[in-house]
């Protein structure tokens, strides 16, 4: 490397790019090592649906939302449950992100060309009380263009920084190694991959091919979570959420290995929150796999009833949509890998998405058209129509009888009783005689309804699931995806990596999701949504900024 790179960046993902852009606007010389190949860069945020946490935004208020910093952090305090020694610095950055929530992060962003989708989404509802966990209102601001929206601004700053010569592209460089000496971080030290050509998010070869060692002021790991490592997962699992899945499927590429969180501990960094961890219960396998054990998540709608493997009707607020962990820890204490929604055409239609940039063609494309068509057409979008029509876990059938068997034979097993789930539904569907009701998924429903965001595109009107005129009933199998880590390396809000005594360790700094998306776990125990994004960009910014000033 030469002399005058002054920071190194591991990890070309959103962070990493939120970082190198900022070194490179403050005039510094900053160098971008990834493992993976340049079509690759992005890394996660390429995919994702390009949700963010706003506070009080123009979006918000035009939907006749009232939402406050003070609001906002009641709820992140509420979901998030601080109460170990090692919160210290999440909850500072909770505090912190908050502000920029509320601030000027939308300012920022918007001055960047990003924008969003008028309806704000309602996600992680709660429904455990005032105080717990949940968005006491819609948070979730879809960007216009999804996550290649949120990526374009960076990676258009990037480019131009790489032609002004303040940046440097190392792709296919695997970090083994972060090197210290007399107690500072001076640089890295890792093995060359071969070239490959692989389609994005598809496994690339690990083919060394020889070595490297660079050498700068400062050191900024972005490298990402554990997500697509499973022993890894499996080995972090907390026994509060149960015991691990035997069969899970990946939210993420292979790819996102957590390697670089044990290189920065072996160099002194403390990695802290391990057992922390967001992962979805929605998942379905993909029909059009590009990862392996590739799932995509339904983002759901209150209405679809929510059955475990035995036909047990999942008690509230467990209700699609309110809470990600703890139906994810009632589901571990059932036996069984898998659970099951049922619905009709008229939910499927109105209330089913598709996590993912590639699932959502209009959003990402930019196309009003296609939103229009969603919203209004007699169908389901057509990414959830092909699922219906060609994903292995939807079962499709014109009476009840019918559903049940298909569902017994898709899952190999007897377990559900037809007679039991027709009382459930059958019970279900009286309730929605009148505007009142004793079945609290019912009530949910009609306070989603009073919001004009999920009247206008994302319930229902309540209706019998097992009238004729709705159908088809639709059964979908559930599995868990692995997602986020939402634990990582302790760091100040400087971003700066600390030590087991709790201070910096000198030339080392850390962003996104290999710090917890800042401080080693500002989410604590659970997400509000919409702030993974967000957390790399707060976080990637803020160890971008500080790097640069440190170096001389």
């Amino acid at each position: 490397m030469q002399d005058s790179d002054e920071v190194i960046v591991v990890g070309a993902g959103l962070a990493g790019l939120v970082a190198a852009t900022e070194i490179a606007d403050a005039g510094k010389r900053v160098l971008i090592l990834d493992q993976e190949p340049r079509q690759s860069l992005g890394g996660q945020a390429f995919w994702s649906f390009g949700g963010l946490f706003f506070v009080n935004s123009p979006e918000q208020r035009h939907m006749g939302i009232r939402d406050s910093p003070g609001l906002a952090l009641s709820d992140w305090v509420g979901t998030a449950g601080f109460d170990r020694d090692v919160d210290r610095w999440p909850r500072r950055w909770a505090e912190a992100y908050i502000d920029f929530a509320g601030g000027e992060k939308r300012a920022w962003l918007h001055a960047m060309g990003m924008r969003w989708f008028p309806v704000v989404g309602w996600a992680e509802r709660g429904g455990y009380g005032s105080i717990g966990h949940g968005n006491s209102v819609p948070r979730f601001h879809v960007t216009w263009g999804t996550g290649h929206g949120v990526l374009e601004p960076f990676v258009r700053r990037a480019r131009a920084a790489e032609g002004r010569g303040l940046l440097r592209f190392g792709f296919r460089h695997r970090v083994d190694e972060l090197l210290v000496e007399n107690g500072t971080v001076t640089g890295v030290r890792g093995a060359a991959l071969a070239n490959d050509a692989s389609e994005r998010g598809r496994p690339s070869s690990r083919e060394v091919t020889g070595e490297f060692e660079y050498r700068a002021q400062a050191i900024i790991v972005a490298s990402g979570g554990i997500g697509g490592n499973h022993e890894l997962v499996r080995r972090n699992w907390p026994a509060r959420l149960g015991d691990p899945p035997r069969h899970m499927l990946s939210g993420v590429p292979a790819h996102v290995d957590g390697r670089m969180l044990g290189v920065a501990e072996r160099a002194g960094a403390r990695v802290i929150n391990g057992d922390r961890m967001w992962h979805y219960v929605e998942g379905v396998e993909n029909w059009n796999p590009i990862w392996p054990m590739h799932a995509i998540r339904i983002l759901p709608g209150p209405s679809s009833l929510w059955f475990d493997a035995c036909g047990k009707r999942l008690p509230g607020p467990l209700w699609p949509g309110f809470d990600t962990l703890g139906t994810l820890e009632y589901l571990r204490r059932s036996g069984h890998d898998y659970s099951w929604f049922i619905l009709d055409q008229q939910i499927i239609r109105r209330e089913f998405a598709l996590s993912g940039s590639e699932q959502n063609p209009d959003l990402t494309g930019k196309s009003w058209r296609q939103v229009i068509k969603r919203a209004i057409g007699k169908g389901a979008p057509a990414p959830v129509e092909a699922f219906k029509q060609r994903g292995k876990d939807f079962v499709v059938r014109d009476n009840l009888r019918e559903l049940v068997a298909g569902m017994n034979e898709l899952a190999g097993n007897q377990l559900l009783d037809h007679d039991h789930l027709r009382r459930e539904i059958e019970a279900r569907d009286l309730q929605l005689d009148n505007p009142f009701a004793k079945d609290a998924q019912v009530m949910a429903i009609h306070n989603a309804r009073r919001y004009r965001g999920d009247r206008l595109v994302r319930t229902a009107k309540p209706h019998r699931i097992l009238d004729p005129a709705n159908g088809p009933l639709i059964a979908v199998r559930l599995h868990i995806l692995t997602r986020k880590s939402l634990g990582g390396i302790e760091t100040d809000l400087q971003s700066r990596v600390l030590t087991d005594d709790g201070n910096p360790l000198p030339g080392l700094y850390a962003a996104g999701e290999a710090a917890g998306f800042g401080g080693g776990g500002v989410h604590g125990y659970r997400a509000l949504e919409g702030t993974f994004l967000g957390g790399c960009l707060l976080s990637g910014r803020n160890a971008g900024r500080a790097a640069a000033a440190a170096c001389v």
